[in-house]
C-alpha cells in the first residue's frame, strides 16, 4: 500500500496551508512525514533549503525541534501522570541544556501567553476541560520556538464558541510568534477562515492545489466540488447523493487504473479508465483531471 503518492508542494515563511480530504486520504500521514513521526519510503523533505528526510536519512540535530506537530487529541497526547507544569518543561528537558529556573521562565511566559492561569499549570490533564488541553498542547511546542507548525484537526470535537475561540487563539499566535501552519481538516469552514493556500487529496494524491479563494470559489476538480456541495449552508441548497456516484472510496491497496476518482465522478469519460491524470499547475492554481486540463485523452 502507497499511502502517499507523489505529493509534492512548497509553504512560504509564514503562510497558512490547508490540506482537506475525506478520512484515510493520507492527510495525517503527510503530516506525520513531514514532522519525522514517519519515516519516508521514498522522495524528499527540505526545510529553509536544507534536505532534512529521505529514505534512510538520519534528520539534522536541531530540525524536531523548529518542526512540530500538535495531534489530533491533545488530551491523549499528554501523559497523564504528569502535571501540565511537567508536560511543558520536558521539551526544553530534552532539546536545551538550560537550567530549571530558566525553563520556568520560559514555561510561564508561554502559559501566559496562551492564556494560561499559574494554578491550572498544577492540575492534571483529567482535570481540565478540551478547549483547555488544546491550550496546553500549544504551549507545549511553542515553548521550543518553533517555525512551523503541523495543526491536525485543530478543532474536532469541540463546540462552535470553542472552535471560534481556538482559531482566534491560532491567528494570534501565527502573528505573535511568526509561524508558518501546515492546517489539516476536513472542516472547508475552516480552511476558508485560516489558509492562505489549500491542497485537496483523494487516495493518497493531491488533486487540486490553490490559493483558498480561488480553490473554493472555482473548483476545478469534480472531488473539489463535491466536497464544497457537502458543506453545510444555512438557507443553501441540500446536499444530494447524485454529486457523486454510489460507489464507496476505494481501498489504497484496490487502486484500479486511470483516474482513482473515475468510479465516483459524475463526468467521467472512457479516457478516464486508462489515463492517470497528472497535477497541472495554471497561474497558482492546479488539479489533476482530464475534463479540466489540457491532457490527451
Amino acid at each position: 500500500m502507497r499511502a502517499l503518492d507523489r505529493v509534492s508542494f512548497s509553504v512560504a515563511e509564514g503562510e497558512v496551508l490547508g490540506i482537506v480530504g475525506e478520512s484515510g486520504c493520507g492527510k495525517s500521514t503527510l503530516g506525520k512525514t513531514i514532522a519525522g513521526i514517519r519515516d519516508p519510503t521514498g522522495g524528499s523533505i527540505s526545510f529553509n533549503g536544507e534536505q532534512i528526510a529521505s529514505p534512510g536519512q538520519q534528520r539534522p540535530k536541531g530540525v524536531r525541534a523548529r518542526l512540530q506537530y500538535v495531534y489530533q487529541d491533545p488530551g491523549a497526547s499528554l501523559d497523564p501522570r504528569w502535571t501540565l507544569r511537567r508536560s511543558l518543561h520536558e521539551p526544553l528537558v530534552i532539546h536545551t541544556n538550560w537550567s530549571r529556573e530558566q525553563r520556568a521562565a520560559k514555561v510561564d511566559e508561554i502559559a501566559t501567553a496562551m492564556g494560561l492561569p499559574a494554578a491550572l499549570l498544577d492540575r492534571y490533564p483529567h482535570e481540565i476541560s478540551g478547549g483547555q488541553q488544546r491550550r496546553v498542547g500549544l504551549a507545549r511546542i511553542l515553548v521550543l520556538a518553533p517555525q512551523i507548525v503541523i495543526l491536525d484537526e485543530p478543532t474536532s470535537g469541540l463546540d462552535v464558541s470553542l472552535q471560534a475561540t481556538v482559531l482566534a487563539l491560532l491567528r494570534d499566535l501565527r502573528r505573535g510568534f511568526n509561524l508558518t501552519y501546515l492546517l489539516i481538516s476536513h472542516d472547508i469552514a475552516v480552511v476558508s477562515s485560516m489558509c492562505d493556500q489549500v491542497a485537496v487529496m483523494y487516495l493518497g494524491r493531491i488533486v487540486e492545489i490553490g490559493p483558498t479563494n480561488q480553490v473554493l470559489a472555482r473548483p476545478r476538480h469534480p472531488y473539489t466540488r463535491s466536497l464544497l456541495a457537502a458543506s453545510p449552508r444555512i438557507g443553501g441548497p441540500r446536499f444530494t447523493d447524485s454529486l457523486l456516484q454510489p460507489d464507496e472510496v476505494a481501498e489504497p491497496t484496490e487502486i484500479e487504473s486511470g483516474c482513482r476518482f473515475r468510479s465516483r465522478c459524475p463526468i467521467s469519460i472512457a479516457a478516464c479508465a486508462t489515463i492517470d491524470p497528472q497535477l497541472v499547475v495554471e497561474d497558482g492554481h492546479g488539479a489533476a483531471c482530464l475534463r479540466w486540463s489540457d491532457q490527451p485523452a
